[in-house]
């Protein structure tokens, strides 16, 4: 007999009840579950959604890293997106942190998956992940000196001169 499925209000139910004021700002955009904690509270909320009897939340479907530049005390972070194969639910969740600050600790002791998430997140954005087996470079060379996914660089080259504006509808 198949196991029935839980809803947002039953998962928020569940990790409210445990973590409380560390989850915030709740949000339900097009049906996904989206709570925002702290990098304090992360792990400890990860491992509940996987050793939970009635989450059972023990696929992780993807993890990366985001810069809002504009977010004072919180231009970095990290959306993990958590999945129970057993109730075809997902949860994101969110962290944020200061640019000079951007230790998290890793997720790879709970899940294998986020091996290469998290060194993918430290290559484009700087993000290091305290525990991390082997914290390297994974798309770009190892020599590289920034991190190219922060938004610090223009999007375009302004000395390019090959490029006709009104190709590009500008």
């Amino acid at each position: 007999m198949a196991e029935q499925g839980l809803t947002n209000q039953q998962v928020l139910e569940n990790i409210t009840a445990k973590f409380g004021e560390a989850i915030f700002n709740v949000e339900e955009p097009y049906g996904l579950l989206t709570v925002t904690t702290t990098r304090d509270q992360i792990i400890p909320l990860l491992t509940h959604l996987y050793n939970d009897a009635e989450l059972k939340m023990n696929f992780l479907t993807t993890m990366c890293g985001i810069h809002y530049p504009d977010n004072k005390e919180q231009e970095l972070g990290v959306i993990y997106h958590v999945h129970s194969l057993v109730h075809n639910v997902r949860l994101r969740i969110k962290i944020f942190f200061p640019i000079d600050n951007p230790v998290v600790p890793t997720a790879t002791n709970l899940y294998a998956a986020a091996n290469w998430m998290e060194r993918e997140a430290f290559d484009f954005y700087g993000i290091q992940f305290e525990g991390h087996p082997n914290l390297i470079r994974i798309l770009n060379v190892e020599d590289m000196t920034y991190h190219p996914m922060r938004k610090h660089y223009p999007l375009e080259d302004g000395t390019r001169e090959d490029k006709v504006d009104t190709l590009f509808g500008r």
